[in-house]
C-alpha cells in the first residue's frame, strides 16, 4: 500500500513553515534538535533535515513536540492558517 502523500508528492505539509520557525528563532537545525532532545524528544539535526527537505514523514508526537518548542498550534504547522499562541 503506497503511503500518502501531498497533492504535489511532498512526504509532509510542515516543511516550509518549520525552516520558517527556525529562522524567525534564530535556530539552526542543531539547535533545535538540542532542544528537542532536551524535552525528551529522540529527534536529532538529520530528523530535521529531512522533515525540512520533505524526505520524511512527520508523526503526532514530532509535531507536538514542534507545538511545544515553537509555542504554534497544529493548525499553524498544517495549514498556516493560525498565528504563534502567546
Amino acid at each position: 500500500m503506497p503511503k500518502p502523500k501531498t497533492q504535489t508528492g511532498e512526504k509532509n505539509l510542515i516543511s516550509q513553515r518549520l525552516i520558517e520557525l527556525r529562522h524567525q528563532h534564530n535556530m539552526s537545525q542543531r539547535l533545535l534538535a538540542y532542544q528537542l532532545q532536551l524535552k525528551g524528544y529522540d529527534m536529532d539535526k538529520n530528523v530535521i533535515t529531512r522533515i525540512e527537505t520533505n524526505k520524511r514523514y512527520v508523526t503526532d508526537l514530532e509535531l507536538k513536540a514542534l507545538t511545544e518548542i515553537f509555542h504554534v498550534s497544529y493548525e499553524y504547522l498544517i495549514d498556516g492558517k493560525e498565528g504563534e499562541k502567546s
